[in-house]
């Protein structure tokens, strides 16, 4: 019997194969698809995506990770641009869709060269040549900001609040974020570094945007554990106690016998007289406020309250950090070990009702290295998006001062590293060079989307920009409110140099990793793997978990 007659089965019944330039299409449409859908929302122009889960609940928003977190993307190549986002969030916080269609732009510009049989090999090559040119570009242009320069602060986080839906209440926003960050900004070996997770932030429905405020100190989500306990308390030693004010249930089951009733008095007052010693111990420490992370007993609440001691119990262990950092106690999980220099400071300790519901608010902390936002909207969507829009100005504001570095937006830096890159390429020999012009191409991407979103003529607007960085206006960008091209250093469109150096890393990365695929196998895993179909992969999960 001769060759050939007899199919061979290698893989398994149901494996579905894509091959060659099939499987690149196919991945690349995928990527494009994903970054499609965020395009609209790029810019202050940009418009809104409401997604509704299965289990009907909405989110209204235009922040690209979020839009991308939510939607239930299954084909691998479309996920690669899903961790793009996340990236460039994790990273920068802001930036996320600029990197994403970036993403999609190269790999659309690299199927026009894939059909002039330009090898993926020359083509991704070619990619990472443009994006560290890119970068020496994005140095050069790029502009000084000192941690002092709060007024250029303020400026880059309303930059990145414009193409929010709070834009009307910017400029307050933009001071609170400002305000958070230099809070705890902390500096160590000469350098500056702010750690988000110090900046709380507490969302309560109701009041208007501008009721939101920084609160230098905690808010604690707790009400005090005993009605008789002080609402107010000035000049607040603090005690943060991780250790249960109860008497300890013993690890193994024990019985006591009891025979006598003068016997079941005696445990009693003996059970009295061990949580009366605590209260005593909290007491002589000094302390007039106490947040302990575990239980307290109905009979110690008592004994706190006759003291006039304020005690809040169950509180995260996120919270009793932040109190720490912010009053600067000592988390104490001893009692027998307590010592007033454990003890916090905090001006006031006052329990404040908001939307009816009691919270204790832990204020005027001397040079508190964490503080709150407490967030205020009309609606839910509403704080939903005003937090969103916040993390992305604290964050901004952030990286600014951790790199000391700002670029201009409104594509001005994507125009000129565009113009330097075609000098470049004219420099560069081989076929390489045809991938450094279509890297150039694919940077206008952003003005171009800048342009359309503001229902202006995209071409018309991309040869006045180049024709603007030709004559050396390196900060030429689009003002999408008057549809001319204006110097962004003037109109404070500014940002921080990491959100551009990131999307430039992770857009290139993204790009080049799935134009070297050309071999899709995916077998038949679970329900719903099969690959174009669907476009899942092997056991891949169902539901948003998926992209989390």
């Amino acid at each position: 019997m001769g060759m050939g007659q007899t199919p061979i089965l290698i893989l398994k019944e149901g494996t579905k194969r894509d091959k060659g330039k099939d499987a690149q299409y196919n991945n690349i449409m995928a990527a494009r698809a994903i970054a499609d859908a965020v395009r609209s929302t790029l810019g202050p122009r940009g418009m809104d995506k409401m997604l509704v889960d299965s289990l009907g609940d909405v989110v209204i928003t235009n922040d690209g990770v979020t839009i991308l977190k939510e939607i239930d993307v299954e084909h691998p190549a479309a996920k690669m641009l899903v961790e793009v986002a996340k990236t460039q969030d994790e990273e920068c916080g802001d930036g996320t869709t600029t990197a994403v269609i970036l993403a999609g732009e190269l790999l659309k510009k690299a199927v026009d060269l894939v059909d002039a049989n330009v090898h993926p090999t020359i083509i991704t090559a070619g990619y990472r040549m443009a994006a560290n040119r890119a970068l020496e570009v994005m140095e050069n242009v790029a502009e000084d900001v000192d941690i002092k320069d709060k007024d250029t602060l303020r400026k880059i986080a309303m930059t990145a609040m414009m193409s929010k839906s709070i834009v009307g209440s910017r400029e307050h926003m933009a001071d609170v974020a400002v305000g958070a960050v230099l809070k705890v900004a902390e500096k160590s070996n000469g350098k500056w570094n702010v750690d988000s997770d110090n900046i709380q932030v507490v969302k309560k429905q109701g009041g208007s945007m501008d009721d939101t405020m920084l609160i230098e100190g905690i808010i604690v989500d707790k009400e005090p554990v005993h009605p008789g306990m002080p609402k107010k308390i000035s000049k607040a030693k603090i005690l943060l106690l991780d250790a249960a004010l109860e008497i300890k249930k013993t690890e193994i089951d024990a019985k006591i016998e009891i025979t006598d009733p003068s016997q079941m008095a005696a445990f009693l007052q003996e059970e009295e007289r061990m949580l009366k010693d605590m209260v005593a111990k909290v007491k002589k420490s000094g302390a007039n406020v106490v947040f302990c992370q575990k239980g307290i007993d109905d009979l110690v609440q008592h004994f706190l309250a006759k003291e006039q001691i304020y005690a809040g119990r169950r509180v995260k262990k996120s919270d009793m950090e932040k109190l720490a950092k912010a009053t600067g106690a000592n988390v104490v999980t001893k009692l027998d070990e307590l010592d007033s220099e454990d003890l916090g400071n905090a001006d006031l300790v006052e329990v404040r009702k908001i939307q009816e519901e009691e919270m204790t608010f832990v204020t005027g902390c001397k040079n508190p290295k964490a503080v709150s936002i407490l967030i205020r909207g009309g609606t839910e969507h509403v704080v939903d998006e005003i937090e969103r829009s916040l993390e992305d100005a604290t964050s901004v504001v952030a990286v600014a001062i951790e790199d000391g570095k700002m670029t201009t937006g409104g594509g001005s830096t994507a125009v000129e590293i565009a113009l330097r890159l075609r000098e470049y390429s004219a420099s560069v020999g081989g076929r390489e060079q045809i991938a450094i012009d279509a890297y150039a191409s694919a940077l206008e991407v952003i003005p171009t989307a800048l342009a359309e979103n503001a229902g202006l003529d995209p071409i018309d607007i991309l040869i006045e920009m180049r024709k603007a960085h030709k004559s050396g206006k390196k900060n030429a960008g689009l003002n999408v409110y008057e549809g001319k091209v204006d110097d962004m250093a003037k109109l404070n469109v500014l940002e921080p140099f990491r959100v551009g150096k990131q999307a430039i890393n992770s857009a290139t990365d993204a790009a080049v990793m799935i134009l070297r695929i050309d071999d899709v196998i995916a077998s038949r895993g679970g329900p719903g793997a099969g690959l174009p179909g669907k476009g899942g992969m092997p056991g891949s999960d169902e539901g948003l978990g998926d992209i989390d």
